[in-house]
């Protein structure tokens, strides 16, 4: 009976230490712990020294307090410290303001909040301990284990570890230090989100900017970025979604995409665009277009489909374009079903039905190649069916075919052509470049052929050519045309179809950069300042008459 008695006063008496206990942390109430001496009644008490309370879960002390209990508020006063004991949540201050009933501290003057890794520091923290959210208004400073992040006005949601920074933020990485207005920052994962302008420079010096903001994995270095440009030494790459892994140099656009290679002075446009960036290698699709800037002039180009390829340790550079292809320069236009831009000897490979037009010429075989010197058309490589018409100074159609060629250009306009194979000329025989005589026609196995403003000047035949010349009166249809004769100049591609094709925007120099922004503070005068500066101009101050 004894021993039942005495179960029963235990488990009672260790129910009532529960419920005291539960009762004490779940009570809204402030406690005093201790203080090394006490003032006051019991409305207000004046806590001095070595103070001590308790709110919940926490533990607060400072050198001394006002404590209003009526109000379950109190005012802190120097070394302030308040300790979450079941939270790694500590903070400090010179002074802070605590409310007991809404669990609201006002933190003030050297507060520093911290939450294991991370730290923050302000001089005006608010911090609301049931929502377990910290405010601050006029500068603060976060710290974690690799980035330092500052702004004006911030908002750390220690439950979900996420802090909202507001106006001139500023986030230094040990690889880059990046501004913007408006940030998202996620301490676990280490994750950054913007929204508005972002601007960002490595430690390399490269560039990267979003005017829609961006995202950052900050240790895993992976970078999203909405009507984004990234520019390096050697390259410049902008989307409108452009994403981009520093550990891989990969590059990922969509929308509006453009690779400039300032090495080559080529600038790649497309509707997406991939470019790894140590390779050298990229592929852009959808409405592709090449431009290639040249010192006096620039050609276009349009594909489907580009790839470039121009790694210093790659034996072939080039860039491939597939279908619809069409090129425009000065001095030259042409279409074919798939071209091969050689880096190296900066060759142009045309394929599949591909034709050319050379002011008053067209160039045409089953495949053709281009050979760029000064930046000028330097010569053609015509193979298989290869074709070329010029006309003279009265709209004659000029004919040369054969199984090979090799042109020659001397200022844009074709200077000689070299046939080599079962040629055929026909040209049209002038009186004083106004009236036609009639036509030479000639066949022989190689036909060196010279001209003069693209009209031929000369025509040197190989061993025993066959010719004949046919008088104006007996021309005809079949006579004045070489078999495979087919003027298609109406196809020939000019600017108006590059602009058809993709419209560009050029990329605004002086757009809104928040590293071009100085950082100036204006500070007012004091005072004495104000005074001393009257008795420069010799203007008694308002002061001393009054003193007077």
């Amino acid at each position: 009976m004894n021993s039942l008695h005495s179960r029963f006063y235990l488990i009672f008496f260790l129910f009532l230490l529960l419920v005291r206990q539960v009762s004490a942390q779940g009570s809204s109430t402030l406690e005093i712990n201790k203080a090394g001496e006490l003032i006051g009644e019991s409305g207000f008490e004046r806590l001095i020294g070595d103070v001590e309370m308790r709110h919940q879960n926490s533990l607060i002390y400072c050198d001394s307090a006002y404590f209003y209990r009526e109000t379950n508020e109190a005012r802190l006063f120097g070394n302030v410290r308040i300790v979450d004991q079941e939270d790694p949540i500590r903070t400090t201050s010179s002074y802070a303001e605590y409310d007991g009933n809404t669990k609201l501290a006002k933190l003030r003057d050297n507060v520093v909040f911290t939450n294991q890794e991370t730290t923050l520091y302000t001089d005006y923290l608010d911090y609301d301990r049931g929502l377990n959210i910290a405010y601050y208004y006029n500068d603060g400073k976060v710290v974690d284990s690799v980035n330092v992040l500052t702004s004006e006005k911030g908002r750390y949601e220690v439950s979900v570890e996420r802090i909202t920074f507001e106006d001139d933020v500023v986030l230094v990485n040990p690889d880059y230090t990046m501004k913007t207005n408006d940030l998202v920052y996620l301490t676990i994962p280490k994750t950054a989100e913007t929204k508005g302008l972002t601007n960002l420079i490595s430690k390399e010096g490269n560039t990267l900017d979003a005017q829609n903001g961006s995202f950052y994995d900050t240790q895993n270095k992976q970078f999203q970025f909405f009507d984004g440009l990234v520019e390096t030494e050697t390259s410049r790459v902008k989307a409108i979604e452009l994403f981009y892994d520093e550990n891989l140099a990969y590059y990922e656009g969509k929308k509006d995409v453009r690779v400039f290679n300032k090495e080559r002075n080529v600038e790649v446009f497309g509707d997406v665009g991939k470019y790894w960036e140590e390779r050298k290698y990229s592929l852009v699709y959808g409405n592709a277009l090449v431009r290639k800037y040249f010192e006096q002039d620039t050609l276009f180009m349009t594909a489907d489909s580009l790839i470039s390829q121009d790694n210093e340790l790659d034996s072939a550079k080039f860039l491939l374009a597939f279908n619809s292809v069409n090129i425009v320069k000065q001095d030259l236009s042409g279409k074919a079903d798939s071209l091969v831009y050689n880096y190296n000897d900066s060759s142009i490979q045309l394929f599949n039905d591909p034709v050319m037009w050379n002011q008053k010429s067209q160039i045409s075989s089953d495949s053709m190649t281009f050979y760029i010197a000064n930046e000028n058309l330097d010569r053609v490589y015509l193979k298989d069916n290869a074709f070329i018409i010029t006309q003279d100074t009265i709209m004659n159609f000029n004919q040369m075919k054969g199984r090979k060629m090799m042109g020659y250009f001397s200022e844009g306009q074709i200077s000689k052509m070299d046939i080599d194979g079962n040629g055929e000329s026909l040209y049209f025989v002038l009186e004083a470049d106004t009236a036609s005589q009639g036509v030479n026609m000639t066949k022989s196995a190689t036909i060196r052929l010279g001209f003069k403003e693209g009209a031929i000047q000369r025509v040197n035949y190989g061993i025993k050519p066959d010719g004949r010349f046919i008088p104006f009166q007996n021309l005809d249809k079949d006579n004045s045309k070489l078999s495979g004769f087919n003027w298609r100049f109406e196809e020939h591609p000019d600017m108006n179809t590059i602009r058809r094709w993709r419209t560009l925007l050029e990329i605004d120099p002086d757009i809104k950069n928040l590293f071009n922004v100085p950082q100036v503070e204006i500070r007012m005068p004091t005072d004495e300042e104000i005074e001393e500066e009257l008795r420069k101009r010799g203007v008694i101050p308002v002061k001393r008459i009054f003193e007077q």
